[in-house]
C-alpha cells in the first residue's frame, strides 16, 4: 500500500481573482511558479509515480519537481478540480463576480443537480473520488505524488475522516461547511498513508516547505 503524497497546485490566475477562460485553463502566477519551485524541495527521495491532474495549473506546479527526478512514470489520472459551475460561466470572469452563481449552487444542496452538461454534479465528485481512492489501494508502488486541487483533495479528505462516501443531501452540506472551515494553501501538501485493511492514516496539510519563499 501506497504513501500518497496529494500536493494542491500553486497561486493560479483564478485563485488571484484574474478573469480567466475555462476552469481547466487558469494558469499559474508569478506566485505560483514560485511555489511550484518550493514544492519541488520538498521530496528529499524520488517518487515511485507522479500522477497529475489533466488541469493547466497542476501540470504547471509539477514542471519543476518532474525535472528534478526525470526518471519516475508520470500518469494523468482523474483527480482535477471539482467544476460545479458551468465552464461558460468563467469566460472573462473572476471569482467576485462568480460568487453569486457559487453561493446559489451551495445554497441549492442538491447532490445530483448539474450548472451544465459539462460541469460536474457532487454526486459525480463523490463517485471519481471514491474511484481514485481505489485505484491508490490497489497500487504497488510505495510512494506516490499527485498533483492535484483544493476541492478535490479536501473531498478526498472528508470520506476518509468519514470513513464512507454516499453524497446526501446532510453529506453536501457538510462538505460546504468543511471547505469553508478547512483551508488548504496554494502548495500545501495532505500525506496519507494507504494501508492494507483499507483504512487510512493522515496528518495536517504541510506548508513548512513554502516557508523558504523569498
Amino acid at each position: 500500500m501506497p504513501v500518497v503524497w496529494f500536493i494542491r497546485h500553486g497561486q493560479s490566475e483564478s485563485n488571484a481573482d484574474l478573469r480567466t477562460s475555462h476552469p481547466a485553463d487558469s494558469a499559474l502566477t508569478p506566485i505560483g511558479h514560485e511555489e511550484s519551485r518550493l514544492i519541488s524541495n520538498a521530496l528529499s527521495q524520488p517518487p515511485d509515480l507522479f500522477v497529475l491532474s489533466p488541469f493547466l495549473r497542476a501540470r504547471q506546479t509539477a514542471v519543476p519537481t518532474l525535472d528534478q527526478y526525470p526518471h519516475t512514470p508520470v500518469e494523468t489520472w482523474p483527480v482535477q478540480e471539482y467544476v460545479y459551475l458551468s465552464p461558460a460561466q468563467y469566460k472573462d470572469t473572476t471569482g467576485t463576480e462568480r460568487w453569486p452563481l457559487a453561493v446559489a449552487y451551495w445554497e441549492r444542496n442538491d447532490p445530483r443537480y448539474k450548472s451544465s452538461e459539462d460541469s460536474e454534479s457532487f454526486a459525480e465528485l463523490i463517485a471519481r473520488t471514491t474511484a481514485v481512492q481505489a485505484q491508490f489501494q490497489a497500487r504497488q508502488e510505495e510512494f506516490i505524488v499527485v498533483f492535484s486541487h483544493g476541492l478535490f483533495i479536501r473531498a478526498l479528505l472528508l470520506t476518509l475522516l468519514q470513513g464512507y462516501a454516499d453524497p446526501t443531501q446532510e453529506f453536501m452540506a457538510r462538505y460546504a461547511y468543511f471547505i469553508q472551515a478547512i483551508h488548504m494553501p496554494n502548495g500545501a501538501i495532505l500525506k496519507v498513508n494507504f494501508t492494507a485493511d483499507g483504512r487510512s492514516t493522515f496528518s495536517g496539510f504541510d506548508t513548512r516547505h513554502l516557508t523558504a519563499r523569498s
